[in-house]
């Protein structure tokens, strides 16, 4: 069910267990999807869904369908956030993180902080096909690559590297090393610096001011199939200029990526720090299983990030988180939603009715 700016913000006030009361009271049942197949994704995967679909209508795996598709963004340098031209890190090194999870088997495999590899999806999946693991990093990670096939390749192109040398140029308080006034974990640093920056997105802003690109960009795919099996993925090279080793929410089950096949499957991209701190995917399937719709599921994770965003340098000068996070819900009936911190988001989304992007729902208007 669609859920009204006017019926949203009005609850976006209340603490989480008066806001599911509000919905038990105020919302009818959650109106149900047309079934698969069907694929939804980032803004970034309109090719990823196409292609996904293809892959289940020709009987394919749903796990196949994701990797297929995001494999196609991960091949593409002109996209800045995952594989092949991802933003490095600080030491102008490329870093990607990936993760799958199979709906039928509930299986799960990830790689972490893995370089020179550019399709970190499809290490990913050999994870859970082929290890009794679920998550790689750094050089294990390359090394397990390796050893299953993949060859190493230079992932910093040349638009990449001058962006980096661009950033470092302009080296400020929007690196990720913090100022002692920034300090707020206890004791006698209380992180008194307020917000890094305005309403939304405001780290991002600044940089783009100064000529430089900076990116929380990631892509997620779900997928389900004709007979109700569902599978996701999610990619990225993570926050660009990182500290080399951060590893953000999108190769942890349960944060960037969930998927139950007996509810749905769901996922996220932006500040993936915010999302780890919640459980993200994982909360948002739960919420779907309680009877949330997509949509309201996503919502209401996003609503969690909002109520514990607390230390100052994360808040704008309105008590608003200072970036932003956008998730992304597919149910087993074929329902599905997406819903972001600011507005201005859309999702992809493939099924009977074509390819096409669809509005996120938000909670806060974003200036401008």
């Amino acid at each position: 069910m669609n859920v009204s700016r006017r019926m949203f913000v009005g609850t976006i006030g209340l603490g989480a267990a008066a806001l599911a009361g509000a919905r038990a009271m105020a919302q009818p049942a959650a109106k149900a999807g047309a079934g698969g197949p069907v694929s939804i994704s980032s803004a970034n995967g309109l090719r990823a869904t196409a292609r996904a679909l293809e892959v289940l209508k020709g009987g394919g795996d749903p796990l196949d369908a994701c990797v297929e598709g995001v494999r196609i963004v991960e091949d593409d340098p002109a996209d800045n956030s995952v594989g092949l031209g991802g933003l490095p890190n600080e030491e102008g090194v490329v870093e990607l993180d990936a993760s799958v999870m199979h709906g039928p088997t509930h299986r799960s495999g990830a790689v972490a902080a893995l370089r020179n590899i550019r399709n970190p999806v499809l290490v990913a999946r050999e994870v859970a096909r082929r290890t009794d693991h679920v998550l790689l990093v750094g050089e294990g990670a390359l090394r397990f690559a390796r050893r299953v096939g993949f060859k190493e390749e230079e992932l910093l192109t040349e638009a990449a590297r001058k962006a980096w040398l661009k950033w470092r140029s302009e080296l400020s308080r929007d690196d990720d090393w913090l100022a002692e006034d920034e300090f707020d974990l206890g004791g006698t640093d209380r992180g008194e610096h307020a917000g890094r920056g305005e309403e939304g997105i405001g780290r991002a802003r600044r940089l783009a001011g100064l000529g430089v690109e900076f990116t929380t960009g990631t892509i997620h795919c779900s997928s389900l199939t004709a007979g109700g099996d569902l599978s996701g993925c999610t990619s990225t090279s993570g926050l660009s200029w990182k500290l080399p080793g951060r590893v953000g929410d999108s190769p942890i089950i349960g944060a960037g990526l969930y998927c139950d096949n007996g509810v749905g499957s769901a996922g996220a991209t932006g500040r993936g720090e915010a999302v780890m701190q919640v459980c993200g995917a994982r909360t948002i399937v739960a919420r779907m299983e309680a009877g949330d719709s997509p949509t309201e599921a996503c919502l209401a994770m996003l609503k969690m990030i909002v109520d514990r965003t607390r230390v100052k340098r994360l808040r704008n000068a309105a008590g608003r988180p200072d970036f932003n996070v956008t998730a992304y819900a597919l149910r087993k009936d074929g329902a599905h939603g997406s819903a972001s911190i600011w507005s201005g988001g859309q999702y992809s989304v493939s099924d009977a009715a074509g390819d096409r992007h669809e509005a996120s729902a938000y909670l806060f208007e974003k200036a401008g």
